[in-house]
């Protein structure tokens, strides 16, 4: 028998996500009777309230001590790690993020073994759950309530004031769009959400080439990916498997699209090995025609270089001046001014969409690993177990170990 805890989240603002719904938890503890237990600590900010859990069997513990895994979203407060037991949750410490190494050094200290939802990919590397796509959602969204309320040609109410994404969605029914032209990078799940939303406005999809040199009557966006937007500084080619093993080698053909679009929307992975789309000094140039950037994927001076840090839910957009690449007002009707979109927890404006999606994969994919003996998917995604860094993750050792 396998206990399960999903524990409160305790980041400020609090992420309202879950790991697993009250309805998927009634699921699991019917299909794996005998096998496996849940319970969950109280919790007010939660998406779906404790009584829904309570409903569907789930006991309420404040203490997670007796449990064997515990489930989170966000990362966990040091002192509510808890010795000794497998974590899943997203750590934010693989690029050896500079505010959460003393979360690794407790990860270490207290023999977490510690399983990052990022991590969990097949053999090929290509991940097996997240949020991405409900990041590219609501993302996409933003952008465009971002370009009606710039433009003032429309108003758009935020995805977390609607109840649902489909109360969303039905704000665009009567809504024309002018013939805006987006421009959209990525081919992951983040993208996959942003051409989602693409589909339900009826935005036409065109070829890059023919955005390069057209103009058109009617929305458009054109899809940046591979081949279309990386080639390699010497051959001029462009191959997956070198790509992503030699980024530096490759060099951006972006800085075209800075011309011919209105709105970025970026859904590109990006580190720092990777060139960004432009750079800072691109955007003085007076034929730089994008208007707002909607960074999905949110790298503070990323892939995006005009990202000067993440935005909020509440707050979700800020104005760049071009030429002093400082923070201004945005919104306004200045051809000095583009609007950045830099929220970095878009799923959680749809949480409850989200979090069963996110459940889904679970229970089809993990929950089915945390059965076996041993568990290749599980020991991919283990950063570090036993006081010690697993082998794939290694090259965090002066990142993760506290200096004695």
């Amino acid at each position: 028998m396998i206990k399960i805890g999903l524990i409160r989240e305790g980041k400020t603002p609090p992420d309202t996500r879950v790991a697993l719904t009250p309805t998927q938890c009634a699921d699991v503890l019917q299909f794996y009777s005998g096998q496996i237990e849940i319970v969950a600590e109280p919790s007010v900010t939660r998406c779906f309230p404790d009584a829904e859990y309570i409903k569907a069997g789930v006991n309420m513990q404040d203490n997670l001590e007796d449990c064997d895994v515990i489930f989170g979203i966000k990362e966990v407060k040091i002192e509510h790690l808890i010795p000794n037991k497998i974590f899943f949750f997203f750590s934010h410490t693989k690029k050896k993020q500079p505010y959460n190494q003393p979360l690794m050094h407790a990860l270490i200290e207290k023999k977490v073994r510690m399983i990052d939802y990022e991590a969990l990919t097949y053999e090929d590397g290509a991940r097996i759950l997240g949020f991405g796509v409900f990041a590219g959602v609501v993302g996409a969204h933003n952008g465009l309530m971002t370009y009606g309320k710039k433009t003032r040609m429309f108003s758009l109410i935020p995805a977390h004031a609607c109840k649902d994404m489909d109360e969303m969605l039905k704000q665009y029914r009567y809504v024309k769009l002018p013939p805006v032209k987006i421009a959209v990078t990525g081919s992951g799940r983040v993208t996959a959400g942003i051409l989602e939303i693409m589909h339900h406005w009826d935005i036409e999809s065109v070829e890059p080439e023919d955005f390069l040199v057209k103009e058109y009557d009617y929305p458009v966006y054109t899809l940046l990916k591979g081949a279309a937007l990386y080639e390699n500084k010497n051959t001029g080619a462009y191959s997956r498997d070198d790509f992503h093993h030699n980024p530096e080698q490759y060099q951006c053909k972006f800085l075209p699209f800075t011309k011919a679009a209105d709105i970025l929307m970026n859904g590109i992975y990006w580190d720092k090995s990777i060139p960004r789309l432009f750079e800072k000094s691109d955007v003085a140039n007076p034929e730089f025609r994008i208007k707002i950037m909607a960074d999905i994927t949110c790298d503070e001076d990323g892939s995006v270089p005009i990202n000067l840090g993440s935005s909020t839910i509440a707050d979700p957009v800020y104005g760049i001046d071009r030429n002093t690449i400082e923070k201004v007002a945005p919104f306004q009707n200045d051809k000095d001014i583009i609007d950045v979109m830099a929220v970095d927890n878009l799923p959680n404006e749809l949480p409850r969409d989200a979090s069963e999606h996110f459940g889904e994969h679970i229970i089809k994919y993990i929950l089915p690993e945390l059965l076996k003996e041993k568990s290749d998917i599980l020991d991919r995604a283990t950063i570090c177990k036993d006081g010690k860094l697993t082998t794939p993750f290694e090259y965090l050792s002066d990142y993760a170990y506290p200096v004695k």
